[in-house]
């Protein structure tokens, strides 16, 4: 069967969908990955997988109707030309555009999945903008056509479905799948450093992600407990209105409140460096993969009471959840770790039983294909 993934980056098609395609093309078909941004040496690398990178032309953050519709029709086009059967789109400006293309196109089997509901969808502290919500409202509208449309939509936990599909009674064969999942092997369990104790970002530092909190709590940490590190690893946003700004970057860095490396693509030695994860998240999160990393490793977790981040705690056994927003939160939470070095390790081994249990990506992969109809 001729299938097409379509995301959005390279990036994305080789981050996060290398398992599945190595799957779908291990079962004898014909994988097409479809990104708007391929590059020689990424062309490359997905050939190798032993699927053909397509590129196809997206406006991933724009807001241009007009636009979108002419590269839905040049989509359609791509569609037809490599004959693809079905489709399976992530993200959410592929699944509302992709499956639209699919529809016109004439692929019958036609899959999405949401890793999130995104920033439409996420509460702010000081209450939504009208340009969010009349985002949101447009978003909505959109998946309300298209969704119904889709042989399967695939959501990562219940909350999604229930603030989603549910609460705007959208008709559509929704499945819950839970994390995405790792290559285990790539992330081996180490035990966690105590000395000294050292804390441990990873994200886009965005509000959202609760960066500030982050910062927040630190400070407030350095003052009791000097020796105490706090490591972020994500890049700056500085288009992002509500990022962390350069020169707050380079203040915190200065101030030796925070240690950031800027990129890495080693970030399973720095959570092996790490004593706790955290992620005080309030984004509408899937299941976030950062978590998944850390616990993988052996990582106690501290993280927000939130949809998604919620699903990856058990609360006093391999972490804490804490409040969205709540640095005071944050700061008992790390000081508890500073003061019962013991169950860093402790908590890091229920983490690391945990990742082993529910974070497997062959057997994710099992169940997704199933999912898809591809068994």
């Amino acid at each position: 069967m001729n299938i097409a993934i379509i995301g959005t980056t390279a990036h994305s098609i080789l981050g996060f969908r290398v398992d599945l395609i190595k799957a779908l093309v291990a079962k004898g078909h014909c994988v097409y990955a479809y990104a708007q941004d391929y590059q020689p040496q990424t062309i490359q690398q997905v050939e190798a997988l032993g699927a053909v990178a397509i590129n196809y032309p997206f406006n991933r953050t724009g807001l241009n109707p007009l636009i979108d519709l002419i590269n839905t029709y040049r989509l359609i086009k791509l569609l037809k030309q490599y004959k693809i059967e079905q489709t399976f789109c992530y993200f959410t400006k592929p699944v509302i555009f992709g499956t639209l293309a699919a529809v016109f196109a004439g692929v019958k089997h036609r899959y999405a999945m949401l890793e999130g509901l995104g920033y439409t969808f996420t509460p702010q502290p000081d209450g939504t903008a009208f340009k969010a919500k009349l985002l949101k409202r447009i978003q909505v509208f959109l998946y309300q056509c298209t969704f119904p449309r889709l042989t399967r939509l695939i959501l990562l936990n219940d909350d999604d479905k229930r603030d989603l599909v549910d609460h705007y009674r959208i008709n559509v064969d929704v499945a819950i799948l839970g994390a995405i999942g790792l290559n285990l092997d790539d992330y081996p369990y180490t035990p966690a450093p105590i000395q000294p104790v050292r804390f441990l970002f990873i994200g886009r530092l965005l509000k959202e992600k609760g960066i500030y909190q982050y910062i927040q709590a630190a400070k407030q940490i350095k003052q009791k407990y000097p020796e105490v590190e706090f490591v972020v690893l994500g890049p700056i946003d500085q288009e992002n209105p509500g990022g962390l700004s350069e020169a707050e970057l380079k203040r915190l860095i200065g101030d030796q409140i925070i240690i950031w490396p800027g990129f890495v693509n080693n970030v399973a030695e720095w959570i092996k460096k790490s004593s706790i994860f955290v992620l005080p998240s309030y984004y509408r999160e899937g299941f976030p993969r950062s978590t998944q990393e850390a616990m993988a490793i052996g990582r106690a977790i501290i993280t927000t009471n939130a949809p998604g981040c919620r699903e990856t705690v058990k609360e006093g056994i391999n972490g804490f959840l804490v409040s969205p927003y709540s640095a005071s939160e944050v700061v008992d939470k790390m000081e508890y770790f500073i003061t019962h070095p013991h169950e860093i390790i402790n908590m890091g081994n229920h983490s690391y039983q945990m990742a082993q249990q529910q974070f497997d990506a062959k057997r994710i992969n099992d169940r997704l294909m199933a999912l898809l109809d591809l068994k």
